[in-house]
C-alpha cells in the first residue's frame, strides 16, 4: 500500500465508489421510510391502545433499540436465508431505527397543547379525524428536526452492512483498496462521499430547527 496520494488511482476508484454509494443511498432511503412509518405506528399504539397491547409493543421496541444493530443484522442474515443481504440491510436498520423514531414521535405528540385535544373532543371529532387532522400534523412538524438527524445517523451507520456482505460505500472502498493497493485514495474518497451527502443535510436540519423555533 502506497502512502503517497495518486490522483490516477483516485479517478479509477470513482466508478466503484459511486456504485457503493448508490447502495448506501438506497439502503438509507428505503430503510428510513420503513423506520418512519413503523415508528409512527409504534408511537400511536403506545398512546392509544390498552396496556396489554401497548406494553409488549413498548418492550419489543426497547429491546430492539438497546441491542446493537450489527448483532441484529447478523442474526437476521443467519435466520432469514430466503431474503437477499440487501433486503435484510434495508429492513433490519429500518426496524432498528423505528424504535428511535417512536420516541421522537412520542415527544412530538406530547408537545401538542392540551387545548388542541380538548377542542377536538368539544367538536366531537372521531379519533381518526382527531389524529389525522389535529394531532399528527403538529406532532410531525415538531419532530422534523429530530427525524432529519436520525436519517443522517442511519446514513452513517450503513457501513455496518459489511457484516452481511452488502457492498456499500465503505466496503466498496476497502475492496478497491485491496485490489489496487490504494487504501489511502479509496477510503479518503469514501469519507468525502459521506461528507458531501451529510453536510448539506445537517445544515438544512439546523435551519429547519431554527425556523420552527419561531412558530
Amino acid at each position: 500500500m502506497s502512502a503517497e496520494w495518486s490522483w490516477e488511482r483516485a479517478r479509477e476508484a470513482l466508478p466503484v465508489l459511486w456504485d457503493g454509494f448508490q447502495i448506501t443511498l438506497l439502503a438509507t432511503v428505503l430503510g428510513f421510510a420503513l423506520a418512519a412509518a413503523l415508528g409512527l405506528v409504534i408511537a400511536i399504539i403506545r398512546r392509544t391502545m390498552p396496556r396489554p397491547i401497548a406494553a409488549p409493543v413498548h418492550a419489543v421496541s426497547e429491546f430492539v433499540r438497546l441491542t446493537p444493530l450489527v448483532v441484529q443484522l447478523l442474526f437476521a442474515y443467519t435466520l432469514f436465508t430466503q431474503f437477499s443481504a440487501l433486503q435484510i440491510g434495508i429492513v433490519v436498520p429500518g426496524i432498528h431505527y423505528s424504535s428511535y423514531l417512536a420516541e421522537v414521535y412520542r415527544a412530538g405528540i406530547e408537545a401538542v397543547p392540551a387545548g388542541q385535544w380538548e377542542a377536538a373532543r368539544a367538536l366531537s371529532l372521531p379519533p381518526t379525524r382527531t389524529w389525522g387532522a389535529v394531532v399528527l400534523p403538529q406532532a410531525i412538524r415538531a419532530s422534523l428536526p429530530a427525524l432529519g438527524t436520525n436519517a443522517v445517523s442511519m446514513f452513517k451507520d450503513t457501513p455496518f452492512l459489511f457484516a452481511i456482505s452488502v457492498v456499500e460505500l465503505v466496503t466498496a472502498a476497502q475492496q478497491f483498496g485491496a485490489r489496487n493497493f490504494a487504501y489511502l485514495e479509496s477510503i479518503t474518497m469514501a469519507g468525502v462521499f459521506f461528507l458531501v451527502a451529510s453536510y448539506p443535510t445537517s445544515v438544512l436540519i439546523r435551519r429547519l430547527e431554527k425556523r420552527l423555533a419561531y412558530y
